[in-house]
């Protein structure tokens, strides 16, 4: 069976690669010329973990190519899975533009029976919406319209592939489903379920799934701030009720708000599409308000935070201007270099019109932060980034920022002050390493904490070096 991707970003490479590797022969459609010719020599245009290796066995072995023509690709394909980008307008609809320009290439190509495939995050009612262009550009076309949303998450998007939750199909004739079935029944042969429904539900399904993830992000952080109004702990909160099976753990954990390249533009595209339906769905609105509050408070939450540290250490603290802060990751999550919405695009540019001097690592992101953010000193290591910090602000779960050495590290700052935004530290552990640490919606580690819990720990070496001796 032929299966044709037009789009070869994110959603595409991925969805393309991952297909090949389920046995399918494949041909990714770009009309970047230059994407193609990359990825014809191995270069992945975007970050993703294990995508390279995915796409190269797979090129090698002939089963993935890549190519700028859309109607060669086209011509005899079973199935087209349309992938290209539908950002949000103004408005906050999203734009279907490029989904109504590739659908208009395409369809003149058709021959034979095709199903053509909506895979973009689209509204509810586009898969009518192309299967009335399909049929003025190419009258004798014999096709049908399936949706078919993907769930793939930024940094481990070839294990949502591989290992789904589930699997949603949509279509309105049954030989489109029979044909989507056999795509996929490598995976069903797993027991992944299969949801099959028609192609509005199947559009809606995705929105709110996205939309709902989102609510649980924006709960936990507004649960967070009141942790830190009324001095209760975050973490025991979320694990308390992240226990509760109605609940589950997942996505309650408190961080600098969401962005990336979907809940932003899902919870704007459902409310505008509800709002247009005269149905407003007021939960989503008060979510996509509660994030943007969320991230823009972060910004007062540093300048309180660095201020009192700084006046607790008996340094100038009246004012950010003119101080240091290292930032350690840029983009919206780890294993990834997509900054779009990220929390770093809000607060770095509020910070530097204080007058603070930034400087940013990032394993990933930087080159893409360089182009919307000239203002910053972009540092080749963690270490670089702090040499010489009033203060280190941590934005992004990058794995290697867990396991770093603050004991050795806070030697390199004029301040030993963090403000982490993952709470990926023990508050107890960092101030034992003589630092002092401000999370969301845990107890602030002030400078007298610092010196007792350095005390205690210089103690506690000092017995279990008698102890040693002792023994010896």
């Amino acid at each position: 069976m032929r299966i044709t991707i037009v789009g070869s970003g994110y959603v595409g490479l991925v969805t393309g690669a991952c297909f090949a590797d389920l046995g399918w022969r494949v041909t990714c459609v770009d009309i970047d010329h230059d994407k193609i010719d990359g990825l014809r020599q191995g270069q992945m245009p975007i970050f993703e973990p294990g995508l390279a290796e995915v796409v190269g066995r797979n090129a090698e072995n002939g089963r993935l190519e890549f190519d700028t023509d859309l109607a060669a690709a086209v011509d005899g394909a079973d199935a087209v899975f349309l992938t290209v980008g539908t950002p949000p307008m103004e408005d906050g609809r999203a734009d279907t533009t490029a989904v109504a320009a590739a659908v208009t290439a395409l369809a003149p190509a058709l021959t034979g029976y095709t199903v053509v495939v909506i895979k973009s995050t689209v509204p509810v009612g586009t898969g009518d919406y192309v299967h009335r262009l399909i049929s003025e550009a190419n009258p004798n076309a014999d096709f049908s319209i399936a949706s078919n949303p993907e769930f793939l998450r930024e940094g481990n998007a070839i294990r949502d592939f591989m290992e789904p939750d589930r699997i949603v199909i949509g279509y309105d004739d049954e030989r489109a489903g029979d044909i989507l079935r056999t795509l996929y029944n490598p995976l069903e042969q797993r027991n992944v379920p299969v949801v099959a429904t028609d192609c509005a539900t199947s559009e809606l399904i995705k929105y709110s799934a996205n939309s709902f993830l989102a609510a649980k992000v924006a709960f936990i952080n507004e649960m967070a701030d009141l942790c830190d109004a009324i001095g209760a702990n975050v973490d025991d909160l979320a694990r308390a009720i992240g226990l509760d099976n109605r609940i589950g753990p997942s996505f309650l954990r408190p961080g600098p708000g969401y962005g990336g390249s979907c809940f932003p533009k899902d919870t704007l595209a459902l409310a505008a599409q509800a709002q247009e339906a005269d149905c407003p769905v007021r939960i989503v609105e008060a979510v996509v308000a509660s994030n943007a509050h969320h991230v823009r408070r972060l910004v007062r939450k540093i300048e309180r935070s660095c201020l009192k540290a700084w006046a607790g250490l008996g340094r100038d603290h009246a004012t950010l201007a003119g101080k240091t802060i290292a930032v350690l990751g840029l983009a919206f999550k780890s294993n990834t270099d997509d900054i779009r919405y990220a929390a770093s695009l809000v607060i770095l540019p509020q910070l530097a019109k204080h007058g603070v001097k930034l400087r940013a690592y990032d394993p990933a992101a930087m080159d893409n932060a360089a182009e919307v953010m000239p203002e910053v000193t972009y540092c080749a290591s963690v270490g670089e980034a702090l040499d010489s910090a009033d203060a280190v602000l941590v934005l992004t779960e990058w794995p290697e920022f867990q396991v770093l050495d603050w004991a050795d590290l806070k030697a390199r700052m004029a301040a030993p002050v963090m403000i982490d935004f993952r709470n990926l530290f023990s508050p107890q552990d960092v101030a034992g390493n003589g630092v002092m640490y401000f999370s969301l919606g845990r107890p602030e580690v002030q400078a007298e904490q610092v010196l007792e819990a350095t005390v205690t720990r210089l103690e506690d070496v000092s017995a279990a070096r008698s102890r040693s001796t002792l023994t010896l």
